[in-house]
């Protein structure tokens, strides 16, 4: 998988999610095994380039390349204005995001929203493009509604004016993560175009991942809340796509190390105030279904310090051992082992 002069490690993407993609997330999932992570999105307007929060969504030190920032807006000045900016601060790839289907950001005519006014959207493809020299990707949805489908439309614009990577969740903006994703619009899309397609929708295992990629011919699938505490997707779909067999679930052990990492680099990203209060949801998301997890993560959720989220973690854990070496825990699908 290449992006402009970028060549990816392989062709799992981690998708931006608001309050997730955070730098010890993305850098977490590329280290299991994620070819590519893409930012946070950073708001194009300039009032806000000095808040706290853009400047901690443009800290990229550290970060294994390639960087790819996320932008969002609606006026193509801004937009070209903020992925300047972004490439200055670090960024190596400028995403444009016109997928989000948040109401916050559609009503103001951001994010998918903009699906709606194709002339407006070749006007910000433009001015992105010719802003930077840096390569631009864009993500995108099937459509505005289901009887609005216009992907297909979008994705011969962004061809034209100079878009290095086109990556499709498969659902409209109506349906924002409801239902089941398609991916018949996505097929269409990488049949009509050269650049290349990311295929992005309730991609959950190893399995599906294999049945997208043939399914689409796509060249890379993106992945975002399947990797919510569990990063370890990534190495367990490309050891799967390489092999055709599976790896072994993590062991406790090393679920504990990964979480308490994790939660470590929070901290030191955050500050104890808000990393503790960021740390929760992931918490949260790494027990979900485990044994005892309800009473664990309530107790979590009253907890005030780096310290206390530590070692309530540890002993957790720590009692988990000894109902094996691996773990158990209920899906929609029944029980399986992690």
């Amino acid at each position: 998988m290449q992006i402009g002069t970028h060549i990816l490690k392989n062709n799992l993407i981690v998708a931006p999610m608001a309050g997730v993609t955070d730098r010890p997330f993305r850098q977490l999932c590329k280290t299991m095994g994620a070819g590519m992570a893409v930012s946070e999105m950073v708001s194009s307007n300039s009032l806000l380039w000095g808040s706290e929060k853009t400047r901690r969504r443009a800290n990229h030190v550290g970060e294994v390349s390639p960087i790819s920032v996320q932008i969002a807006g609606a006026d193509p000045e801004m937009m070209a204005a903020a992925a300047r900016y972004n490439m200055d601060q670090g960024a190596q790839i400028i995403d444009i995001n016109m997928g989000c289907p948040a109401k916050k950001i559609c009503n103001v005519m951001a994010g998918s929203a903009l699906l709606r006014d194709e002339v407006l959207v070749k006007k910000i493809l433009e001015a992105v493009v010719n802003a930077v020299n840096i390569p631009v990707t864009l993500k995108i949805r099937t459509g505005w509604d289901t009887q609005h489908k216009n992907a297909l439309s979008i994705a011969k614009i962004a061809e034209k004016t100079g878009i290095q990577a086109l990556a499709i969740h498969g659902r409209t903006r109506a349906c924002a993560y409801g239902g089941q994703a398609e991916y018949d619009t996505i097929a269409a899309v990488k049949a009509a175009v050269k650049i290349p397609v990311i295929a992005n929708g309730d991609i959950t295992t190893p399995e599906k991942a294999k049945q997208i990629f043939e399914y689409t011919g796509v060249d890379a699938i993106m992945i975002g809340r399947a990797a919510q505490g569990r990063p370890w997707i990534f190495r367990e779909i490309n050891h799967y796509l390489t092999t055709g067999k599976h790896l072994l679930p993590p062991k406790i052990t090393e679920i504990h190390h990964v979480l308490i990492n994790h939660l470590n680099d929070l901290y030191h990203f955050y500050g104890e105030y808000s990393g503790v209060r960021v740390a929760r949801k992931h918490i949260s998301w790494y027990t979900k279904g485990l044994i005892g997890s309800a009473v664990f993560r309530h107790t979590m959720n009253q907890l005030q310090t780096c310290e206390q989220q530590i070692l309530a973690t540890d002993v957790f854990f720590t009692e988990l051992t000894d109902h094996g070496s691996r773990l158990s825990y209920m899906t929609s699908e029944g029980m399986a082992t992690v």
